[in-house]
């Protein structure tokens, strides 16, 4: 039976889960006196994480997917390597074997970080029928069937919505018209972030000018900085990107710039950024930052599968609906009343007003719709 399911049920999940484990009388979860008279959740459950090559501090999603399995463990008092760890992988082949090495250490759930890491985890999920699997950023298909796996939770997020806010903002707060879009690489994931992006700043002003290029890498501070560069140099003022860790070179560009007085700004991803754009003590480079709560997915699809719901063969869908993408919290550089006007298109994507485009041929009839 096909399971090609929409959840929207991030904070339901979690007080399903809280008491499903507060009587302390399932298989995996005992309740303990805290000597001051309350209980506090213990479990045995194990959980494994194996990062792509951009690296668990990479400030984007391996750190937020790390954040959020901790942020789990904390919650059920599991201790960081024995009942959680991650695996930290320095190349695409390195993934199939270091899930496979986390799936015969025994660990109940093992996530793997990236669409990147789509093959491997075809390869050990139909190696291993009996484990539970889940990937961030991809549907993984089952060739057989022609359905998704049903021994993997499928995550997926509605980033060309978080997107197009924050392409929202670059335009309301672009002075000249121009703003640019940075790419890690060129893949129908990353084209979500792009289009999504354009689609924003075009509803602002139909007229603005978009310069859009691919590092070709996650990995490559130093070409993004470059592609940086030139669109600082051609006129943008306002650059976001989607690069993972290369994105750390267009924060770069935009510090060097901003110390000479040029009135720049980057837009983050994933992640508030906002602390990664401060420079000479106290200001930053960072606009906004696209947020993409891999954290809350990921403590949400643990706590699931601890409490026998693991949502195997689900294509689980985090957007605005759910919260799984948005504006970032800090709003410090924002000029008054951009708030107020991004959460006017918020509403409209809501209410299905707004259709927000995911691929270059849906983008082009969002501009003739315009």
């Amino acid at each position: 039976m096909k399971k090609w399911l929409r959840n929207a049920t991030i904070g339901l999940a979690a007080a399903i889960a809280l008491t499903a484990c507060g009587a302390g009388n399932d298989d995996n979860g005992t309740s303990t006196g805290d000597g001051d008279g309350g209980t506090a959740e213990t479990s045995d459950f194990t959980v494994g994480m194996v990062t792509d090559a951009g690296g668990i501090d990479d400030k984007s999603f391996n750190e937020s997917s790390w954040n959020g399995i901790k942020d789990f463990g904390e919650k059920f008092n599991l201790t960081e390597g024995t009942n959680y760890s991650y695996v930290q992988s320095g190349s695409i082949p390195d993934f199939e074997p270091n899930l496979r090495g986390l799936v015969r250490e025994g660990k109940e759930l093992v996530f793997g970080v990236g669409f990147l890491m789509e093959d491997a985890m075809r390869t050990v999920a139909s190696q291993n029928e009996d484990a539970q699997l889940a990937i961030i950023d991809m549907v993984v298909m089952n060739e057989e069937t022609g359905e998704p796996f049903e021994n993997v939770a499928h995550m997926t997020f509605e980033e060309h919505e978080g997107s197009f806010l924050v392409g929202v903002v670059a335009a309301l707060e672009s002075e000249t018209d121009q703003v640019g879009f940075i790419g890690g690489m060129d893949s129908d994931l990353i084209k979500k972030f792009e289009n999504g992006f354009k689609a924003g700043a075009k509803a602002v002003n139909p007229d603005i000018e978009i310069a859009v290029q691919y590092v070709g890498d996650f990995n490559d501070a130093t070409t993004a900085q470059q592609i940086a560069n030139t669109m600082y140099s051609q006129g943008a003022d306002i650059i976001y990107h989607a690069a993972g860790g290369s994105g750390n070179g267009l924060i770069t560009e935009a510090i060097n710039r901003a110390r000479n007085g040029e009135n720049v700004w980057a837009i983050g991803v994933d992640q508030d950024q906002y602390e990664d754009g401060i420079y000479d003590g106290e200001k930053s480079v960072m606009l906004t930052s696209m947020v993409k709560r891999v954290d809350v997915a990921v403590a949400d699809v643990a706590e699931r599968t601890m409490n026998g719901d693991f949502p195997g063969g689900e294509i689980l869908v985090y957007g605005l609906e759910e919260n799984g993408v948005g504006i970032a919290d800090s709003t410090q550089n924002l000029s008054d009343g951009i708030e107020d006007q991004v959460n006017e298109y918020r509403d409209s994507i809501l209410s299905g007003d707004v259709e927000v485009p995911m691929t270059d041929e849906e983008y082009e009839e969002y501009l003739n719709g315009l």
